[in-house]
């Protein structure tokens, strides 16, 4: 399936989302059950001198050129890559990621201009631990239009001197991600370490759930890694009754959003960094509106933040 221009031509095609309960395709967002439109205020969040996207992985269990249609309907404007999702229904064994044939680089370059999104990031990516490998990555970057490479690559001095280089070299930035402990780099102090005597290219991929899920406190993180704050992952989380951490709607779990914000906005970042919706869990139509509901409480935030 894919959502075309027109919102009749949206309504009128066979389903995207998967259900909930179902691994199977289903309905559309008018006969399978409200997919609100999230009100949002772009100007708010350009004030606030920040932008709002999506994380493709967010959205796995379809396509990426599905995954634009649906941010297409739901008003989000940038996305990040993630390596291995189908690119297409019609083309389910080309794979997005630093290995697509050239001709498909140019179609899905197609297909973001059509949807109005834009690929801001490329990641989580294995740069390898050669200069060789790295280049290959930075060269997809590059021919994509991306600003930014995220990885968790080797903590190594002398790799991260040549990753360095690449990264003035191509004019992009690699921001390393922080999954949870024991992962390289679930602690701001690794990403300052590698970071230390760098280009301000060189940064943070803040995760804001995983850090919570490590024991660290989100707002004290941001404050840590003060000026190198690439982008962001916004990803809130709620402790269930089992123990697990599910992901729940931005603003409404435990890793207080708003001071996040109000963190960030403090250090009057340069590069306008994107907080990347990513959900890891829910399906279909209630995820989509989860997502919906991410972006509502973003903007507010914002409207709050930049009076």
């Amino acid at each position: 399936m894919r959502f075309v221009l027109s919102l009749f031509a949206l309504l009128c095609l066979p389903a995207c989302l998967l259900a909930a309960d179902q691994k199977e395709l289903v309905g559309t967002p008018k006969d399978s059950g409200q997919i609100a439109k999230p009100k949002l205020n772009d100007a708010a969040m350009d004030k606030a001198g920040f932008r709002l996207g999506v994380q493709a992985y967010t959205f796995r269990e379809m396509s990426l050129y599905e995954t634009l249609d649906l941010m297409k309907y739901l008003g989000i404007h940038h996305v990040e890559l993630f390596g291995g999702q189908k690119l297409s229904k019609e083309n389910p064994n080309v794979k997005v990621g630093h290995d697509m044939p050239a001709q498909y680089i140019d179609e899905m370059l197609a297909k973001l201009k059509e949807t109005g999104v834009t690929a801001v990031s490329y990641g989580v990516t294995d740069v390898g631990t050669t200069e060789a490998s790295a280049r290959k990555v930075f060269d997809f970057a590059k021919k994509v239009g991306l600003e930014n490479v995220v990885s968790e690559p080797k903590v190594d001095m002398a790799l991260f001197a040549t990753l360095d280089k690449l990264c003035n070299e191509y004019q992009i930035n690699l921001a390393m991600h922080d999954h949870p402990k024991p992962s390289t780099y679930w602690n701001p102090e690794t990403v300052l370490k590698v970071s230390e005597g760098r280009s301000k290219r060189i940064g943070s991929c803040s995760d804001t759930g995983h850090w919570l899920r490590s024991g660290l406190v989100p707002v004290d993180c941001i404050k840590q890694l003060n000026g190198r704050i690439i982008e962001l992952h916004l990803k809130d989380i709620e402790k269930d009754a089992s123990g697990k951490t599910p992901d729940v709607p931005w603003g409404t779990g435990k890793v207080d959003a708003k001071g996040i914000m109000e963190t960030l906005y403090a250090q009057h970042p340069t590069n306008k960094p994107v907080f990347f919706i990513e959900y890891e869990s829910s399906h279909g139509t209630e995820l989509a509106n989860n997502v919906g509901k991410c972006c509502e409480n973003f903007s507010k935030y914002c409207e709050e933040i930049a009076k």
